[in-house]
């Protein structure tokens, strides 16, 4: 098997595992997300000590604490958690489909925020994609009295985390490590403070433990993808997850599909279709371009 064909492999295995993770937090519906979330943060940060020893990297993660760009860390780990904790609250709350509609536009968030931020242009099919994510957000607005605030909250939060991920010089792993070692005072205090609201069962602390490998092992899997792997390719296989999200959402927990639904999430898969063939175009410009400057480069040499 190919470097290319195992890192597409991983990236589906990656976004599999993410996908079909609505019906792992279902089972937890018996215990407040906030538990839920203090007890991912610190089996996540367990489970990523482990990785990092194995590979002899777990002193990065003191370095990049000890750095000034320590506020950057933290304020990665304060919206991935609201983040981790906005997905959860969702699944419990019976909201997977608004979870899947978030993720869905987050790619389209991420362009806005690339303008709006960085300066980055865009161009026609990106506005088009961007405007036609805008109507499915008015549409089910309008349709159901209110704004779908979990999916903005969750697109939002996840845009808001890539913005300071891009400032940061860190692994993917040493990253996240260094952001659940942040909020482990916080997670270990609200659990001393609130206790164990939920059932205290080995059965729920074995599931609770299980959020370590669950968060962890994807990150790792990311990772060895996106080295070995075309961005455009990255970006298509991301959509398995959004999408598992929905099926579960529809299928396995019988959440209701309205007409309101069924104007907005083909608008929106519009959008992506448009969105992923002019991010294919551009990459492959960028290709042809770069292959052109090499080959000049070698005939002046």
């Amino acid at each position: 098997m190919t470097d290319g064909a195992k890192g597409v492999l991983a990236m589906v295995l990656t976004c599999t595992v993410w996908g079909l993770s609505p019906l792992y937090y279902a089972l937890l519906k018996h215990v407040p997300p906030l538990e839920v979330l203090s007890y991912r943060s610190l089996w996540s940060l367990g489970f990523f000590a482990v990785i990092l020893t194995a590979q002899g990297r777990l002193h990065l993660v003191g370095h990049a604490i000890a750095q000034r760009q320590v506020w950057l860390i933290g304020l990665a780990a304060v919206f991935i958690s609201a983040n981790w904790f906005g997905f959860i609250f969702a699944i419990q709350a019976g909201q997977g489909m608004a979870a899947s509609l978030g993720y869905y536009i987050f790619p389209l968030v991420a362009v806005v925020m690339g303008r709006v931020l960085f300066g980055e242009t865009l161009g026609r099919a990106q506005w088009v994609a961007v405007l036609l994510a805008g109507l499915a957000v008015l549409g089910l607005t309008v349709g159901l009295g209110v704004p779908p605030w979990i999916a903005l909250a969750l697109a939002g939060t996840f845009g808001a985390y890539g913005v300071i991920k891009k400032q940061l010089s860190l692994g993917p792993v040493v990253s996240v490590t260094a952001e659940v070692a942040l909020m482990a005072p916080l997670a270990i205090f609200w659990l001393l403070w609130a206790g164990t609201q939920g059932d205290a069962t080995w059965q729920t602390h074995a599931l609770l433990a299980l959020s370590g490998p669950l968060t962890a092992m994807p990150l790792v899997l990311f990772s060895y993808a996106a080295r070995r792997t075309r961005m455009s390719t990255v970006g298509l296989l991301q959509y398995i997850n959004p999408t598992l999200q929905f099926a579960c959402a529809v299928f396995a927990f019988g959440e209701p599909f309205t007409q309101w639904h069924a104007i907005a999430f083909p608008l929106i898969w519009i959008a992506l279709v448009i969105y992923s063939i002019a991010a294919i175009r551009q990459e492959r410009a960028s290709r042809r371009a770069a292959s052109s400057v090499v080959t000049s480069v070698a005939v002046v040499t």
